[in-house]
């Protein structure tokens, strides 16, 4: 099978390429070039930029195209145009984030989406990233049909996580000591590995599919707790002990330091049900999860050659002025 792939240069379209590659697909890249063509030597690699310069697609034809960074409906239109019919069937990578706040637990592919009160907006931020998704999701069904793939993973996690949401967690508790996690403990908590998540959409494209499917995991519900709990267990040194901070001292820090002093964190409004998303279609499809341990250890060996970005969890002396306030 012939795929292009919209952004295959970074974390999830990385390892969506590298599952590709594996099963025997001819992967064609497009992408911005930021990141060089190291990657994937072997590859065809075309150079451009989807909000200003889509030339290098006006020639190819492919049996499917996955869009992996689609964030605002007018480039899912864009590349609509210049593909044409030469693009085969559509994978559109969307996110659990497009479902409304449910008011419990469980939500299946067919729960009601998010609305935006302004849909012409453009600027993604926490506030509007789902629900333009939601509109990314509408604008390839309208432009592809109903044989579009729309992929709804939660939180990917993994090697190679440029966010460092969850590998800051892992790093932290690899440091050890008095770790201040925000709390409620018995908040849901669902994450995927990026190299499982990119072995189901190939499987997806090989098979046929269609429709939306929510890519969690685990496919056993847990609580962050027990997720802070599982990790700490893998990495943390002996003596290390998680000290849960009430939502009200998280919320205060979140307004002084930014989201991602608390990265991952799920708040207390109904929001955090989302991350109760059911998996059962996308395990019956094909979806495979790898042992959560995997996972754990293979993120730490990657943060220990790599650095987390600037704004990305506690400094020292915060996380110690908050200890010293429990």
């Amino acid at each position: 099978m012939r795929v292009l792939v919209v952004g295959g240069t970074r974390f999830v379209g990385r390892h969506l390429v590298a599952q590709a590659v594996a099963a025997g697909h001819e992967v064609t890249l497009f992408h911005r070039g930021q990141t060089g063509t190291e990657l994937f030597p072997d590859l065809e690699h075309r150079i451009g930029d989807r909000d200003s310069d889509l030339a290098a697609l006006t020639s190819g034809r492919w049996d499917a195209t996955v869009d992996a960074c689609a964030y605002v409906p007018r480039q899912v239109h864009a590349l609509a145009d210049v593909l044409g019919d030469r693009g085969g069937q559509h994978l559109l990578v969307s996110t659990t984030a497009v479902y409304a706040a449910p008011s419990g637990p469980g939500i299946a592919e067919d729960a009601p989406l998010i609305e935006l009160p302004d849909p012409t907006v453009e600027n993604v931020t926490a506030e509007t990233y789902g629900g333009l998704k939601a509109l990314c999701e509408a604008a390839a069904v309208a432009r592809h049909g109903t044989e579009t793939l729309l992929v709804r993973p939660t939180y990917v996690v993994g090697p190679d996580d440029y966010t460092w949401r969850f590998p800051w967690w892992v790093h932290r508790l690899a440091r050890g000591g008095q770790v201040a996690v925000a709390g409620p403990a018995g908040n849901p908590a669902q994450l995927i590995d990026a190299r499982d998540l990119g072995t189901f959409m190939a499987h997806l494209l090989a098979t046929g599919a269609a429709g939306a499917f929510n890519a969690v995991g685990p496919a056993k519900a847990v609580t962050w707790g027990e997720l802070m709990d599982a990790a700490a267990a893998l990495v943390a040194p002996p003596g290390t002990s998680l000290r849960w901070l009430e939502p009200a001292a998280v919320e205060g820090v979140l307004r002084e330091a930014g989201r991602g002093a608390f990265p991952l964190w799920g708040g207390t409004d109904d929001d955090r049900w989302i991350e109760t998303s059911d998996p059962a279609k996308a395990l019956a499809a094909g979806l495979s999860i790898r042992p959560f341990a995997n996972t754990i250890l293979d993120i730490l060996a990657w943060t220990r050659v790599s650095a987390p970005p600037d704004g990305i969890g506690l400094s020292p002396d915060t996380e110690a002025a908050l200890l010293a306030a429990i």
